[in-house]
């Protein structure tokens, strides 16, 4: 005859499950999945090549592209997003994603930098010619001075002139050597 009281009456069948996951839990990582299906999303299509998804992934995340934001089917397909991303271990397209992301903000901050090196040589070319050609000897002195003194008689009638664009480019060659 058993204890009502006894121990084995209250044994619970996920107490020795080492693979039980709680309710909360499934749905705490059903929401981070969603979530980074969502960072995907917001991707371009040149970004999503270099994250190296599985096709059907990858086709589920550029559908959503064509479907109208803030509709149910929008939320729909975020979920069936979900569902997919569970299935895949989320480190490696997270740190994809870092990588990606990083280096788009790294290319910015050289385009700035150019940018702002480029209106110096414009506004002072005297001596900003001889500091850049004192930190980089990869410059030629005469091609850039001519490049200048092209860029800033062409800015007098268009501010997108050719020779400006030629400049930037030259400058982002240079310094990338």
């Amino acid at each position: 005859m058993k204890i009502v009281g006894d121990s084995d009456h209250f044994h619970q069948p996920y107490d020795n499950d080492d693979d039980y996951v709680s309710r909360t839990e499934f749905k705490k990582e059903s929401e981070d999945a969603q979530e980074l299906g969502m960072r995907l999303i917001a991707l371009s299509k040149s970004q999503l090549d270099k994250i190296g998804l599985d096709e059907f992934l990858y086709d589920a995340v550029l559908k959503t592209k064509s479907i109208k934001p803030k509709t149910e089917a929008y939320r729909r397909h975020l979920q069936y997003i979900g569902k997919l991303m569970r299935g895949f271990e989320h480190e490696p397209i997270i740190t994809a994603l870092n990588n990606v992301l990083n280096k788009n903000n790294n290319e910015t901050a050289q385009v700035q930098i150019i940018e702002k090196l480029r209106a110096r040589l414009l506004e002072n070319p005297n001596e900003e010619v001889e500091a850049l050609l004192a930190q980089h000897e990869a410059f030629d002195r005469q091609k850039l001075r001519q490049l200048i003194r092209q860029a800033n008689k062409e800015l007098a009638k268009n501010p997108d002139s050719k020779s400006h664009k030629e400049l930037f480019k030259y400058l982002r060659a240079g310094l990338a050597e």
